[in-house]
């Protein structure tokens, strides 16, 4: 496939976006060759219960030994980014060239201000009785400092 032009870039701000759902759409449009920008990575939604997702991203980060291994991130942008890597067949070639065109930031960086952003529809947080868990309540739980 080949290579796509420099004006297929993409900003995406993921405030009250599902993290799963926002990262295998992203995941596809990688794929595809488009460049994606994620902006407020910090603002997307987790689902399932607090209990349940706090114990879930601490036990990702606390296995294996700090020397092998895994290496789970501790703040919202590389989560988001291990996320979509976790989507895409990041050890084929092709998977490595779609991972390098994904850029996440965690707020608005000043070069982005003004552009404007896709909304992924199929992506949104749906109403719940419970507030939902934001991946900067769970990586503040995690110890970033925000």
């Amino acid at each position: 496939m080949p290579d796509a032009p420099a004006s297929s870039q993409v900003v995406v701000d993921a405030s009250g976006l599902v993290l799963g759902r926002a990262a295998s759409q992203i995941a596809k449009r990688l794929l595809n060759g488009e460049t994606v920008v994620v902006v407020n990575a910090e603002k997307s939604v987790v689902t399932g219960s607090r209990a349940e997702v706090v114990a879930h991203y601490t036990e990702a980060r606390a296995r294996g030994s700090v020397r092998s291994g895994p290496h789970f991130p501790r703040y919202p942008d590389r989560i988001f980014r291990r996320t979509v890597r976790g989507m895409l067949p990041h050890l084929q070639t092709r998977g490595k060239v779609a991972f390098r065109r994904l850029e996440v930031f965690i707020g608005v960086p000043p070069e982005y201000a003004g552009h404007p952003t896709v909304t992924l529809e199929h992506a949104k947080a749906r109403p719940t009785l419970r507030p939902p868990v934001t991946l900067a309540e769970v990586t503040k739980l995690l110890g970033a400092r925000l």
